[in-house]
């Protein structure tokens, strides 16, 4: 008997999109929190591209997009000159840039959303021990009015920070360092005339060429509104040990200081009158702290059923907004995982590929923070794109996961593990206007894609599609994309009957131009659309026309091609040409990874 299927352990931005995941893909949970309300605190507020991909997937991205500022660029200063500016450009088919959001308001938002599936948070409670067994978790909890209580759950997610309390019982390592350096952070608004939207980074070099004054400033929402950090003066520095925080992983002094020493905003004016690059004065402070920053990472995700996230397995410097946002894709890699166990759908070592594929990442992150705060980001050796590309963590990828594949041999573009990339121009169907892909993904879990590009691809898409609906007990969403010239004249009239597809088609039958090689037909309106498509079973199948050949060209198809796009809209096969029974022998060796067949 368990009370829920997954207890989620704090309610930060990470804890919050865990939980919603887990809720959208039909998993019951609950979220504790020890903090009896949502801080007000401007901490992580960089909002990368890849995590707004992630937010309309989740159907919440809307919401996200009214309260965030775009950051488009920053402002490089260096003792007292201009050093130019870094503009934040990427690829016409990013659907979005970067922005800042407070990271008060991203937990507004996540809550928000997880309060449309009946989940709230359990505000002001603390979890005190667990233990687990074969079966699942059992928690033991202190409830906000100081009741002992114990909660039985299949499994148990920490997203509870850099003092993880779940980290510490499980006695995971927590290896890495403290950096030496004190800073300050503070949100305020200041008066100057720089352009909006772009960040400012001013330093000063002493004479042995070191950094020894530091300001940051990144935009928030409002007028002159930003959150500065810079270097602790001397009269706030404190000559002291690490916080202390005993357990496996030392002593750790990461975060904001909660004891005495406050900065008050002459110090943030102190510090402007220095490095601004104008003169300019500092106002309307909401809140300031003394922060330290430490580099760790965790030796594994997870032990049993019980899984960690976030800061609670990795921690760095704040360089370029990594860190809440990499804890995000943890969680949305993991729910999704967690949801199909639940439903008893997996493959008994689905869970298994979370710490494979996630903690690459954290390594990978942790160590590049680390380099570009010594050294900065232009300091990185490769092109501005993929400098730009790997900020905004769209080219985080897994192809050496155990549960991707197969692929297609020698095949460029995306493959198994890879980004799904948007693209534009999808037309056919209800919408009188062109779609997304993205659009076409949102709120679902996996999803096939079937690219034709003529009569036989067609028909073959038809049986795909019902082998695949039958191996995965309907499980998959199977949608058809149309190379242009594959799809169906919009001048036939609702008499023509020329339907597109493998099923049979209303009204006379089809003439030797009907099918997939019927474009164009009817009047002569040289406008393709689509007018319907079946499996081999005679059941609809949404299609939608590749009208301006993004598709193609994004993902480098060179024939009829399937690809199965997994809940967290990355890869998860890729399989060309498209044959019978070739394609679904081929992607139920990449569904048996995932599912139980």
């Amino acid at each position: 008997m368990v009370d829920t299927d997954v207890l989620v352990v704090g309610a930060g931005p990470v804890g919050l999109t865990a939980a919603a995941e887990l809720r959208r893909h039909g998993a019951d949970c609950r979220v504790v929190d020890r903090l009896p309300a949502r801080l007000p605190y401007a901490k992580a507020v960089g909002i990368q591209p890849r995590t707004l991909e992630i937010w309309d997937r989740m159907g919440m991205v809307h919401d996200a997009l009214d309260a965030a500022v775009p950051m488009r660029g920053q402002l490089l200063y260096a003792d007292g000159a201009d050093q130019g500016r870094i503009d934040f450009r990427l690829p016409p088919e990013v659907p979005y840039g970067f922005a800042a959001l407070p990271q008060y308001e991203t937990e507004r938002v996540i809550e928000e959303h997880l309060a449309r599936f009946g989940t709230r948070i359990e505000r002001g409670t603390e979890l005190v021990s667990f233990k687990q067994d074969t079966e699942g978790v059992l928690s033991r909890i202190v409830t906000v009015d100081g009741r002992e209580e114990e909660v039985r759950s299949r499994f148990l997610v920490g997203c509870d920070g850099a003092h993880s309390v779940v980290r510490k019982t499980l006695g995971l390592t927590f290896e890495g360092a403290a950096f030496p350096e004190e800073y300050m952070l503070a949100d305020v608004e200041v008066d100057w005339s720089l352009p909006p939207g772009y960040g400012v980074r001013a330093m000063h070099h002493g004479d042995d060429g070191s950094v020894d004054d530091l300001l940051v400033c990144i935009p928030l929402p409002g007028r002159g509104r930003y959150r500065v950090s810079m270097l602790v003066p001397p009269e706030l520095s404190a000559a002291r040990q690490p916080v202390g925080d005993s357990g496996p992983g030392g002593d750790i002094a990461h975060g904001l200081e909660t004891g005495q020493r406050v900065p008050g905003v002459e110090h943030v004016q102190a510090v402007l009158d220095r490095l601004s690059p104008e003169p300019t004065t500092a106002s309307a402070m909401r809140w300031s702290s003394v922060f330290r920053i430490s580099h760790r990472l965790v030796n594994k995700y997870a032990d049993g059923r019980v899984f960690i996230a976030g800061d609670a397995a990795h921690i760095h410097p704040p360089t370029g907004a990594q860190g809440m946002n990499t804890g995000i894709q943890d969680a949305c890699n993991l729910a999704w995982k967690l949801a199909l166990t639940v439903r008893g759908a997996a493959h008994p070592r689905l869970l298994d590929s979370y710490d494979s594929e996630r903690r690459p990442v954290g390594e990978e992150v942790v160590g590049r923070t680390v380099r570009h705060a010594a050294e900065g980001v232009q300091a990185d050796p490769d092109d501005f794109t993929t400098v730009m590309l790997r900020e905004a963590q769209l080219l985080v990828a897994y192809p050496d996961s155990p549960v991707v594949g197969p692929g297609t041999p020698g095949a460029d573009g995306p493959g198994p593990g890879d980004r799904a990339p948007d693209c534009g121009g999808l037309t056919g169907g209800v919408a009188a206007v062109p779609l997304r892909l993205h659009d076409l993904l949102r709120d679902r879990g996996h999803v096939l894609l079937l690219h034709a590009d003529s009569a036989a691809a067609l028909d073959a898409c038809g049986a795909v599609a019902s082998g695949i609906r039958h191996l995965t007990d309907g499980q998959a969403v199977v949608l058809v994309l149309l190379a242009p010239g594959t799809g169906t004249g919009t001048g036939m009239g609702t008499d023509g009957g020329t339907g597109t597809g493998t099923g049979a088609a209303p009204g006379p039958a089809p003439g030797p131009q009907s099918g997939a090689a019927a474009a164009g037909a009817g009047t002569g309106d040289d406008t393709e659309s689509v007018d319907y498509v079946t499996d081999a079973d005679g059941r609809h199948l949404p299609a939608f026309l590749d009208s301006r050949g993004e598709f193609a060209r994004g993902y480098r198809t060179a024939g009829p091609t399937a690809f199965l796009v997994r809940p967290d809209g990355y890869l998860g096969a890729r399989v060309a040409p498209l044959t019978v029974p070739g394609t679904v022998a081929a992607l139920s060796e990449g569904l048996a990874r995932v599912f139980r067949l």
